[in-house]
């Protein structure tokens, strides 16, 4: 079975750096942490508000990091424009609401399909990868494949929010999901709200090829490190794999 790729989300070392202003914490040392703990790629989600990462971070990322940069986005045009000047390894269309907390759901495609299509093309002529954040739905699956997105990242919160018979159901959307992408030819990632003891199952399934992780090894960073926390995560998720593939 392939290496699972993992990419860090680093918007919440922004976030506590925006708390208190100044140039610190700095989510662009974060990242560098992340490449020497082993990370394959960063994320980071430049929201309309600003809330946590903004602009001059991502043309600092762009610039000084040798990992490939995940761009989060919403499909605006104002996003589209940034995503062209600074020419990001890629860009994942998120929705976006200015009330939530964190992103709540995936993309309507299905709905969506004639917003999305022209930004997806323009980001695709430019050379960035385009990738849609999705429930773990087939119906949107096809809908991101006939819209023309070649990678779709599947929200894995709802997996971790509930435990028992919830969760291993919420698992097997997400396996199905993604074994139902594989087939159609759409690459597979998976992300949002996992942790050491829910990133086990979710890195077995074999048709994911990356894995996006952030808030929580933020939040663990506090007490052992953020390079010790990202190398935790990335042995559970070598293990799980490991195991599956035996």
């Amino acid at each position: 079975m392939s290496r699972l790729r993992l990419g860090i989300n680093i918007d919440h070392v922004a976030t506590v750096r925006n708390a208190r202003g100044g140039a610190h914490p700095c989510p662009v040392r974060a990242a560098k942490a992340a490449a020497a703990a082993g990370a394959d790629g960063i994320t980071a989600h430049l929201r309309e508000d600003r809330r946590h990462i903004r602009d001059a971070d991502i043309g600092r990322l762009v610039e000084e990091i040798a990992l490939p940069l995940n761009f989060e986005m919403a499909a605006t045009e104002e996003m589209v424009a940034i995503a062209l000047r600074h020419r990001p390894h890629a860009a994942c269309i998120v929705p976006e609401k200015r009330t939530e907390v964190t992103t709540e759901g995936g993309l309507d495609v299905v709905g969506g399909q004639a917003h999305l299509r022209p930004a997806i093309a323009r980001l695709a002529e430019a050379g960035i990868r385009v990738s849609l954040f999705v429930d773990p739905d087939p119906a949107q699956l096809d809908a991101a494949l006939a819209v023309g997105a070649p990678v779709v990242e599947l929200h894995t919160g709802a997996y971790c929010e509930v435990e028992g018979a919830e969760r291993a159901h919420e698992l097997e959307r997400i396996r199905r999901a993604a074994a139902h992408g594989a087939a159609i030819g759409l690459e597979c990632h998976a992300g949002h709200g996992l942790a050491f003891d829910s990133v086990g199952p979710v890195a077995a399934i074999p048709t994911l090829v990356e894995l996006n992780i952030g808030h929580f090894l933020v939040g663990e960073a506090i007490f052992t490190g953020l390079e010790a926390a990202i190398r935790r995560m990335r042995a559970l998720m070598d293990e799980a794999r490991a195991t599956a593939g035996a």
